[in-house]
C-alpha cells in the first residue's frame, strides 16, 4: 500500500476508534469519575481506548515490545488528558453553559487527536 494512504488510513482508524470509545462506549460512571485520580472509571475508559488501538498494528506491524510501549503511552496520555480536563473544569465549576467548558472540551479532543498523530509518526519510524 502507498505510504501516504497507510498514514491516512491509520489516522482515520484512530479517529473512528476515538469516536466510538469516547462517545458510544463511555459510561456515565466513567465520565463522573475521571476527575478522581486512580479511580477505576477513568482507568477503564483509558483501557478501552488502549484496547481499541490494537488494530493499528495491522497498518504498522512492529515487535511486541514496541507495540506494548505505544499502547502504554496512549493509555497514560489519554488518562491524564481526561483527568486534567476534569480537574480544571471541576475546580472552576464549569458547566455546559460556560464557554470555558467548551474550550476545555475542544482542547481535550485536540490533544487526543495530536496523540494519534504522534503515535502514527512513532510507528512509521519503528517500522522503517
Amino acid at each position: 500500500m502507498n505510504p501516504a494512504v497507510t498514514v491516512l488510513a491509520a489516522i482515520a482508524y484512530l479517529e473512528v476508534k476515538h469516536l466510538v470509545c469516547d462517545f458510544f462506549l463511555q459510561t456515565s460512571h466513567q465520565i463522573e469519575n475521571k476527575g478522581t485520580y486512580g479511580h477505576p472509571g477513568g482507568l477503564v475508559h483509558a483501557g478501552i481506548h488502549m484496547l481499541g488501538t490494537i488494530p493499528i498494528f495491522f497498518f504498522y506491524p512492529v515487535g511486541l515490545g514496541a507495540a506494548a510501549a505505544v499502547l502504554a503511552a496512549e493509555f497514560i496520555a489519554h488518562y491524564h488528558i481526561d483527568w486534567l480536563k476534569n480537574v480544571i473544569g471541576e475546580h472552576y465549576g464549569w458547566t455546559t453553559r460556560d464557554p470555558a467548558y467548551w474550550w476545555a472540551f475542544g482542547i481535550d479532543q485536540f490533544l487526543h487527536q495530536l496523540t494519534y498523530i504522534v503515535m502514527v509518526a512513532v510507528l512509521i519510524l519503528l517500522s522503517a
